[in-house]
């Protein structure tokens, strides 16, 4: 795929199999309480080759268009604890990882290709990643995020961070998220609106969490 054919890109509901945005609160709710009630370490379990061989589909022409390789990865519900083996597979585009056990999410920090990622349901503690050029989608709902720190995608267009931890929005710099249009906040403990302050934002969602009567 081109620089140019990766900045035209257009979000395909089929091509992504993108589940129902508007899942059941409830649920989440439910999957959230039982992650703070069990608080075992998990059994160490990197992603293995198996697992991408599983995993892996669309098939698409890379580079110059002459060779090929497989670039949307599905690897939800596996109790993944690593995913360090994803540091290899540079032609990576779409890449789903949620409802496992990772804390870490740096080895996404070699796809420079990656349009859309989706970690919901994860243990991740942030949503820090390298500047990825082409990243257009990103959803990191239902973890134990605290900050907004650490995200400064140019053509990010829709950030899901909903169900996480956050009370304060810092370190979302209008000068590099140009092209955010959509910020989901929901679920979380915010006090303020401090800190949204995005040239291109036209749907936001959020709740401000009651502090009580000023005196």
């Amino acid at each position: 795929m081109s620089d140019d054919e990766l900045e035209d890109f257009e979000p395909d509901q089929d091509d992504l199999e993108k589940e129902d945005d508007e899942k059941e609160t409830e649920e989440w709710e439910d999957y959230r309480k039982e992650g703070e009630e069990y608080s075992e370490e998990w059994m160490l379990n990197p992603l293995t080759e198996d697992m991408m061989k599983e995993g892996l589909s669309l098939l698409c022409k890379t580079g110059n268009g002459l060779a090929h390789a497989y670039v949307k990865l599905e690897v939800k519900e596996r109790d993944l604890t690593d995913i360090y083996l994803l540091r290899s597979y540079i032609h990576l585009r779409y890449v789903d990882v949620s409802e496992n056990h990772l804390t870490d999410l740096s080895p996404l920090n070699n796809l420079t290709h990656l349009l859309w990622l989706k970690a919901d349901g994860n243990n991740l503690q942030s949503a820090h990643l390298n500047e990825l050029p082409y990243l257009q989608i990103a959803s990191f709902a239902y973890n134990q995020i605290t900050d907004t720190e650490g995200i400064s995608h140019p053509r990010l267009g829709s950030l899901d961070l909903k169900g996480n931890r956050i009370r304060r929005v810092t370190g979302l710099d209008p000068q590099k998220l140009i092209s955010l249009h959509t910020l989901e906040l929901r679920g979380n403990q915010l006090e303020s609106t401090l800190g949204i302050n995005l040239p291109k934002l036209k749907n936001l969602f959020l709740e401000i969490k009651d502090t009580g009567p000023k005196t």
